[in-house]
């Protein structure tokens, strides 16, 4: 039976929607080149703003790639930072973080924006916390478990769901053991876009409310958020959207939504 529910947890993620996205991922790689899923894919202009996007568990920059590009036509310089989600705890992860920061963006480190994606959006908490000054640059949070997420907490006994999650995924629960109960209050501009549609049926069953199939809509809010919204999105997929990617500039640009503008 755990063997069922875990495969039940985990197959949702293929469908018939993944082809589309791949259709536009290869777009993507056809218009901007392999670099697209690497770093910058265009020469920026000069004094363009910098943004670190930050994948998700179990993905890969090519995951962020189709967003990358629309904030690169939108002016923003783009770097992608991958990691290995589900091999090396959080402080490690951290300290990779705190590194590729170094590497791309030293000398405006403190005005560097972030967008991150589900596991991403912790990560990025746990390394703004450890920074001596409130960060100045904006973030924008995609589908972020800020609070947990009761998936995680239905398989903690699950020694192969476990393995699956790695030690950071692992600690995403909704209780006081997780991380994100453990994290400091935040210290930097944030929007927050998180979905309300699901393609786990079975998740969506755990998850109390509407949910976007891993993380619960209650789940991804967080004190002190700028601003914060729902869309008719997935958490697997919401990274795709055209509107997603207008919401995310926007935020960038002025602090806030498009969908609050008078």
């Amino acid at each position: 039976m755990r063997g069922l529910v875990t495969r039940i947890g985990t197959v949702h993620l293929y469908n018939i929607s993944s082809i589309r996205t791949m259709n536009r991922i290869f777009l993507v790689l056809a218009t901007c080149g392999f670099s697209a899923l690497l770093g910058c894919s265009s020469v920026p202009p000069e004094g363009a703003e910098s943004v670190i996007v930050i994948h998700g568990l179990g993905r890969t920059p090519a995951s962020m790639a189709i967003l990358g590009s629309r904030l690169e036509s939108e002016g923003f310089r783009v770097v992608r930072f991958g990691y290995p989600s589900t091999s090396e705890p959080i402080d490690v992860l951290v300290d990779r973080l705190k590194a590729e920061v170094g590497r791309c963006c030293e000398a405006g480190a403190e005005t560097v924006h972030f967008v991150t994606h589900s596991l991403g959006g912790v990560l990025l908490r746990a390394y703004l916390a450890q920074q001596p000054r409130p960060h100045r640059g904006r973030v924008v949070m995609l589908s972020p478990p800020s609070q947990g997420s009761e998936i995680v907490d239905a398989f903690t006994e699950s020694p192969l769901l476990q393995s699956f999650l790695g030690p950071a995924g692992a600690r995403l629960g909704t209780d006081a053991e997780g991380i994100a109960r453990q994290l400091p209050p935040i210290r930097f501009s944030l929007g927050i876009i998180t979905g309300d549609r699901s393609l786990s049926p079975f998740g969506s069953w755990l998850i109390p409310g509407p949910d976007d199939g891993k993380v619960g809509v209650d789940r991804a809010k967080l004190d002190g958020a700028a601003d914060f919204i729902v869309l008719s999105a997935t958490h697997t997929f919401i990274m795709n959207r055209s509107d997603v990617a207008e919401e995310v500039a926007h935020f960038l640009r002025r602090g806030r939504f498009r969908q609050r503008d008078p």
